[in-house]
């Protein structure tokens, strides 16, 4: 999560127990919430739009930055810290003001994990780290914890249910055309990732619907719902841009 990587050291989860514990009073507390590079997921980026009541193009063009990583196809986004003081624009001094809906990355440190899909793959391998930071008191606390309990105590499963599809994506893509071609979907990846109500737009005020075969009753979930709409984004990436038979022509 920190941008500092001297500040921040690495070590393998190897005996799946680590000792932590983080609560307000702690003397480090919030210290974590700052000078970040926090890479925002698509659900990432749904809960906290949602929470904050903005459509997406507002809570990207507040909130976030574009980039692109060395060896990564595809565009990815960053959460904005402050420019005054390096923090994270939701946390207060009573905490994080958006706590419920905050990231994953958030949520699983001090925990750091590394996912591998093989080509053609559809099942990832994750190896887990402990995210070991000078300023981190909650190290000297004797709560002990597994992995799965701290997973199960920070609410990932949604998370990562919701993510992987995505994952695979960027990290299966190995070659996506070149030019015009590249561009193109460069932007429909952007788009079905990050941008759900111009996607949602894409879908309901174009000839979409007349070239697959979505039913009724799906396309009324895609009106309605949002985590119902990333999902069928991810099937819809996973057929322009890997293509999987995920969506069917008409």
């Amino acid at each position: 999560m920190k941008s500092d990587t001297n500040q921040k050291v690495l070590s393998p989860l190897e005996d799946d127990t680590f000792c932590f514990d983080c609560y307000p009073g702690i003397e480090c507390f919030t210290q974590c919430c700052a000078k970040l590079r926090l890479i925002l997921t698509p659900y990432d980026i749904l809960r906290i739009k949602t929470r904050l009541g903005l459509p997406s193009e507002r809570f990207l063009d507040i909130y976030t930055d574009t980039v692109f990583e060395e060896g990564m196809i595809f565009p990815l986004v960053k959460l904005r810290m402050s420019p005054d003081d390096g923090r994270c624009p939701f946390v207060t001094k009573h905490g994080c003001s958006i706590y419920v809906d905050r990231p994953g990355a958030c949520r699983l440190y001090p925990i750091a994990k590394a996912s591998a899909f093989p080509i053609g793959g559809h099942k990832g391998r994750d190896r887990f780290f402990i995210v070991s930071e000078p300023h981190c008191l909650g190290f000297k606390e004797q709560k002990v914890w597994t992995l799965d309990e701290w997973m199960g105590h920070e609410g990932l499963a949604q998370y990562n249910g919701m993510n992987e599809p995505w994952i695979r994506i960027v990290l299966g893509a190995r070659s996506i055309g070149s030019g015009a071609q590249l561009d193109q979907k460069l932007k429909m990846f952007f788009m079905a990732s990050y941008n759900l109500d111009r996607f949602r737009a894409f879908l309901f005020h174009s000839s979409f619907f007349e070239k697959f075969k979505i039913g009724e009753k799906a396309r009324l979930k895609l009106a309605q719902d949002d985590e119902a709409l990333l999902r069928f984004a991810f099937d819809w990436l996973g057929f322009v841009l890997l293509g999987e038979k995920t969506i069917t022509r008409a």
